[in-house]
């Protein structure tokens, strides 16, 4: 799942969550954002029994990316469009807190 939150400076956070299930051992969001660089955006365990890693980009920043588990076992996102390979998300601002 793919979450939003604008920011009161126009930006916006994106977090990503998924199951801590998904895959075992740590996991990351690899992609254009972070230059395809492995271990930068780690998704870190929650209480609530999910895992998630936010960023924060400008409204309409377009990204690609994939999740990249131990074992370099790779695999997008059940929410979000596809190039053919990767996730494709366009960031759209989201509930205001």
């Amino acid at each position: 799942m793919i979450k939003t939150r604008s920011q009161k400076n126009g930006m916006v956070t994106v977090t990503w969550v998924l199951p801590a299930d998904v895959h075992e051992g740590p996991v990351s969001v690899v992609g254009c954002f972070n230059d395809w660089t492995p271990g930068t955006h780690v998704l870190g365990k929650r209480s609530n029994g999910t895992r998630s890693v936010s960023w924060t980009a400008a409204p309409g920043t377009e990204t690609r990316f994939r999740y990249l588990g131990d074992g370099g076992y790779w695999f997008g996102d059940p929410d979000a469009a596809t190039d053919g390979v990767n996730s494709v998300i366009v960031v759209e601002p989201g509930l205001r807190n």
